[in-house]
């Protein structure tokens, strides 16, 4: 039975605020999309790597350069291949409706909260940090 959209609605709200306050366990609880991406990017390295050594042996027979390039080849074929794909969802604060607001780029988390809100010792304390600095300049 499909869910409704407000029911979708609900999951991917819960989703982002899972998202927002624990990344690293998100990220360990995604499904078989995940995997299936990872395996996507070992098999693209693996063929990259290949597609290098043939060049890096081409090159020993023939010219450098095609060597150099087959080199430079497998080491973005590694790279490409251990590194994690980019997450499209970015970082926000969890609102006590449930809902995620994101953060603007270019600023911080503790520079968005208001100091009338309270908020930690160490938020005031970065905050304080921020117009030190932001008046000095």
């Amino acid at each position: 039975m499909p869910l409704s959209e407000h029911e979708q609605q609900l999951l991917e709200q819960m989703e982002q605020a899972l998202y927002a306050e624990d990344p690293k366990f998100a990220s360990q609880m995604q499904g078989a999309g995940a995997r299936r991406s990872a395996r996507r990017r070992m098999a693209v390295g693996v063929v990259g790597v290949v597609l290098g050594l043939a060049l890096v042996l081409v090159g020993v027979n023939t010219t450098m350069w095609i060597g150099a390039v087959g080199f430079a080849v497998m080491v973005g074929a590694v790279a490409f291949a251990l590194t994690p794909p980019r997450r499209k969802a970015g970082l926000g604060t969890v609102q006590p409706d449930g809902s995620v607001r994101r953060s603007t780029p270019g600023k911080s988390a503790s520079r968005s909260k208001s100091t009338k809100s309270g908020g930690s010792f160490m938020d005031r304390m970065e905050e304080r940090w921020d117009k030190r600095r932001d008046d000095g300049l």
